[in-house]
């Protein structure tokens, strides 16, 4: 089980996604999708959890949906699509055929793997920036500020941080002319690791960690040692990390189970939400 987890849950949502583009649903198969996941994951972080002590009550679960809400949608990825479209009607020429460079005449799955691929590149810089600028740090920390890892805390990042990562990884997408379909299986793939991601689940993964942004990865992400918490940039595919030398994986080692940030986040979500605004650089 551990070794299924996380591909067979990524493969059953992702298949429920193709169905909702085949029959003309992708929207709601997306929610449909997204709660299978979540309700999953919940089901294994208790009876298979990664770290026990992660289970045990932190008093964020508010301000974690709170922040889900403001930043992500109803679910996680709900403004995500409401952002591509919305962006895609003042960027009219992207909806016309023969837009751009895009490979429209290429199968919809080498399409979608070349949008995860170079929307990356922008999603890895996103949030690299985040960590290394602190005037964008102070956003970010927001989302690291939590003291453990499960699936509610997925989506628990400041508005300003979101709309950040969305804008720069869509923008590369959007200036090659890539369709609709194409935008809505990248922000359905990119929610889907996301949760996946953030997990308290018992997994293994050997290679895969490699290629992907699995829990494994992300767990060390978190960590308070920048040494290791300054690692593992990537949202999807671990691609950039590589290239520009920020991938981690201490095999021989087990990731911190205290996490956090070094400093003090208040507690509530709206001084959360204003803690950035009023925080010194």
């Amino acid at each position: 089980m551990s070794w299924l987890a996380w591909p067979g849950l990524l493969a059953i949502a992702m298949g429920i996604q193709a169905i909702g583009f085949a029959v003309g649903w992708p929207a709601v198969f997306f929610n449909i999708a997204y709660l299978v996941l979540a309700v999953s994951l919940y089901i294994l972080e208790r009876t298979m959890p990664h770290e026990p002590v992660w289970n045990d009550n932190d008093g964020q679960t508010f301000a974690n949906i709170a922040h889900t809400l403001t930043s992500k949608g109803v679910v996680e990825a709900a403004v995500i699509f409401s952002t591509v479209i919305g962006i895609s009607t003042y960027v009219t020429p992207a909806a016309e055929p023969g837009y751009g460079i895009w490979p429209r005449t290429w199968p919809m799955a080498i399409q979608v793997a070349l949008a995860i691929t170079l929307a990356e590149f922008g999603l890895y810089w996103a949030h690299r920036l985040a960590h290394e600028w602190p005037w964008l740090w102070r956003f970010h920390a927001v989302h690291h500020s939590v003291t453990r890892l499960w699936i509610v805390n997925t989506g628990r990042f400041h508005f300003v941080d979101s709309f950040k990562s969305i804008a720069i990884g869509m923008a590369i997408l959007l200036s090659l002319g890539a369709p609709m379909e194409v935008l809505i299986w990248l922000s359905a793939i990119t929610a889907f690791v996301g949760m996946l991601t953030h997990c308290n689940v018992d997994m293994k993964f050997g290679p895969l960690s490699w290629w992907f942004n699995t829990p494994e990865l992300h767990r060390w992400h978190h960590s308070k040692d920048l040494r290791e918490g300054n690692k593992n940039y990537s949202e999807n595919i671990m691609l950039w990390d590589h290239v520009f030398g920020t991938f981690y994986n201490a095999r021989d080692y087990r990731p911190p189970v205290d996490i956090g940030i070094k400093e003090e986040m208040p507690a509530g979500f709206l001084q959360q939400l204003a803690w950035p605004f009023r925080r010194r650089a």
